[in-house]
Parts: C-alpha cells; structure tokens; sequence
C-alpha cells in the first residue's frame, strides 16, 4: 500500500464530516468529495465507493425512477483527473482502516467492501476521455493491490457504447477484471419512451448489448415498479423475456439479470405514479428469467 497522503484542510475537513450510511441513502455527497462517495448497496451486498462522473446532474436519459434532484439533459463535465485520483486515495486510505464501517453507523450484514462503482448523476460514458478514466482508476487500485481483488464496476445505461471511446473503455475495464451493469428496463418503443425518455431505438439498445457482452463481463439491470397501478404489461413482459432469449449467446459475457425495485423515492415529476414492486411479482418474474438459462439476482 502507498504512504498516507497529507490532505488540506478542506480535504480533512471533508472526510471527517460522517454520517450514517444506510440502503435508503445513496446521496453522492455522503464523502464530501467531488467524485468520490460511499453508498451501502442493497445489489452488491455492502459498501460501495462510487465514483460520480456527472456531479453537474446530467444525463442523456430521464428515468422516471431517478433519484437525482434537478436533474438535466446533458453530459458529464471536463472531468479534473488529478482531483479524482487524489480523492480515491484519500477514500481508499479510509475505508481500509479497520474502524471505518464503525465510524459510518453501517449495519452489520453490509460491513463488506464489495465494490468500486462508476455511476453518480447521470450516464458516466458520456465523460471526455472516459477509456483513459478507467485506466487511472484501475492504475490507483493497482497502487493498493485492489486488482482484482475487488471488483470494479460501470453502471450505465449503455446508450455510447456503440461509441470508440466508449468500447476502448469497456476493453480496459475487462482487463482489470470488472464488469458493467447494463440499464434494461424495458424493450419496447413506447417503454423507453415512457419509461427512459431516452431516444434510442430497440434496435441500437440490442446492438449495444452485444457489444458490451462481447467485450466484458456484463450484467442486465432492470428496475421493475408501479407506473399508474400497472406494473410491466403483459405485452412489455413479454418482449423483456423475448429480448433476454436473444442476448444470451454461448460466445458472450452475458452473465445474467439484476432485478431490483424502489427503494428511494424519485425526484422526477412522476413520482407519485410510481410504487415499489411486490416481492411475490419480482420472484414469479425472476423465474421465468431463470428459465432462459440465466442466473437472476433479486433486491427488493
């Protein structure tokens, strides 16, 4: 492991402003950092360092669910390297020490480093210089012998990855052993509009899948919910499933589904349309994905 960095006063005064961490909070500020912040995660089992890409709160989607305030259409900002190694030093050097999951109020079952998480307030592919952003990640874990002891992950909603920039990345995030969490919500036209506001075709969303499971271990998240009383027609049921039989290939990475549902409220106009999914719904829905041949992870 590297010698301990000195910080300046605002650094210190940053990390020593702790709050509780717990599964019903994922604020991004949680570190008082710009990149950096923990979230205990109900999907990886524990704590997770995330690192925001988008602290200016943009994204090329609106998901109905989404739990960012004031969230705008856009991309990530010029991203400041030297601050974003600094404070995944910093962090690291923290959540090593065997008193942090004590410090953080972290219930018993998470006290678990699972994870490092590309994610935050918007869609992190979008970020300049994204593949070059993977390599300085994977070279601080390096420094502390993280690679691949602890996995790295990208949650994205894979609209770029048809994208150079974005497949170069992809490829560096294989060789440090990581994986990507790929959105899939739903699969049809009206669903992604309703659903994503995202203007992508199916089409372009089954080809970005493929790439991404052809590149790198790659996982398909799916938020089911309540959206005006209904939760996924019939008809959306359906196309999901039929999608899934596609996207399964012997020569891919396609590992399997991670199906969640609400756990926060969402800050988007439609929030009090939307409620959590039943968890008798979710494992009836788990196993006909199970009988695809693909394994299915639930949080509820």
């Amino acid at each position: 492991m590297l010698p301990a960095r000195t910080f300046n006063n605002a650094e210190s005064h940053a990390m020593s402003e702790k709050k509780r961490l717990h599964t019903r909070d994922h604020s991004r500020d949680s570190g008082g950092l710009r990149y950096v912040y923990p979230v205990v995660s109900r999907r990886a089992g524990g704590v997770s360092i995330g690192i925001n890409l988008n602290p200016n709160d943009a994204c090329n989607w609106r998901c109905v669910y989404c739990q960012v305030p004031e969230l705008k259409r856009g991309s990530a900002p010029d991203i400041d390297r030297k601050v974003l190694e600094d404070e995944l030093k910093c962090f690291l050097e923290d959540v090593l020490k065997s008193d942090f999951f004590e410090r953080y109020g972290v219930d018993p079952e998470y006290r678990h480093l699972r994870d490092i998480a590309i994610s935050g307030n918007g869609e992190p592919t979008s970020a300049r210089g994204f593949a070059e952003i993977i390599d300085l990640i994977g070279s601080v874990m390096a420094d502390y012998d993280l690679v691949p002891r602890l996995n790295l992950v990208l949650i994205s909603n894979g609209s770029l990855i048809h994208q150079e920039s974005v497949r170069q990345g992809l490829m560096r995030l294989a060789r440090l052993g990581g994986e990507i969490w790929f959105k899939l919500d739903c699969v049809t036209d009206e669903g992604l509009t309703r659903i994503n506001n995202a203007a992508i075709s199916v089409a372009r969303v089954r080809e970005n899948l493929r790439i991404s499971s052809v590149l790198c271990r790659t996982w398909v998240q799916t938020c089911v919910f309540g959206f005006k009383g209904e939760i996924m027609s019939a008809h959306e049921r359906q196309a999901y499933l039929d999608f899934l039989r596609g996207a399964k290939q012997p020569d891919n990475l396609l590992k399997g589904v991670l199906l969640y549902t609400l756990a926060r409220p969402s800050q988007q106009p439609e929030s009090s349309q939307l409620t959590a999914a039943d968890p008798e719904w979710m494992q009836e829905f788990s196993h006909e994905i199970e009988a695809l041949g693909l394994e299915v992870k639930v949080s509820s």
